[in-house]
């Protein structure tokens, strides 16, 4: 949300569904798209309004693709964000060895109602590699190994504005505002 927030125009303004009272959507398949888009419908229909929703996760080609659509439980589900976050990047480091390509993915949702026929679908991707050990202390998950070759840092070590000027989820984000601005064209 507070990803969102800084990336969205004042003119909008988004609720996020605990405050609403919503309870999260299961997350059970096997695609992004899938997710995202599962996650807006149950949200939509819960709150009778447009919904937005986003799947994301990292994608490390040495690895088949995982963690993917599994990111934030790659190495389990037990224990709090931060206890999940440090296991994930563990076993992550454990499991590479020299090609260390990956890139973050997000799929962006937007429904203007529960069984919208045509919800608008936005994808951002963030190509970096994951680097050899943990660097810099902001942002959460994969943030501390996902390193931006060309910057020379982590996720992590970036100041969060320039995070969210280029990251996956803010290209996902200008993506599907540009399809939105499409959509409301007569």
């Amino acid at each position: 949300m507070r990803e969102l927030r800084a990336l969205l125009p004042e003119s909008l303004e988004i609720v996020p569904q605990n405050e609403l009272g919503i309870a999260e959507a299961a997350e059970p398949h096997a695609t992004f798209v899938e997710n995202a888009l599962a996650k807006a419908r149950h949200a939509s229909r819960a709150a009778r309004l447009p919904a937005l929703a986003d799947d994301s996760g990292l994608c490390v080609a040495a690895l088949g693709g995982e963690p993917g659509v599994q990111s934030a439980y790659y190495a389990g589900r037990e224990g709090s964000r931060s206890e999940r976050d440090e296991r994930n990047n563990r076993r992550l480091l454990a499991e590479l060895k020299d090609d260390r390509q990956a890139y973050y993915y997000c799929v962006m949702v937007l429904v203007r109602r529960p069984e919208d026929p045509r919800p608008l679908i936005a994808e951002g991707l963030w190509r970096g590699e994951i680097a050899r050990a943990p660097r810099g202390v902001d942002g959460f998950g994969y943030d501390p190994l996902f390193l931006i070759k060309e910057k020379g840092k982590t996720a992590a070590e970036l100041d969060p504005v320039e995070k969210n000027r280029i990251s996956h989820r803010a290209i996902a984000l200008r993506n599907l505002l540009a399809l939105l601005d499409d959509a409301d064209r007569p």
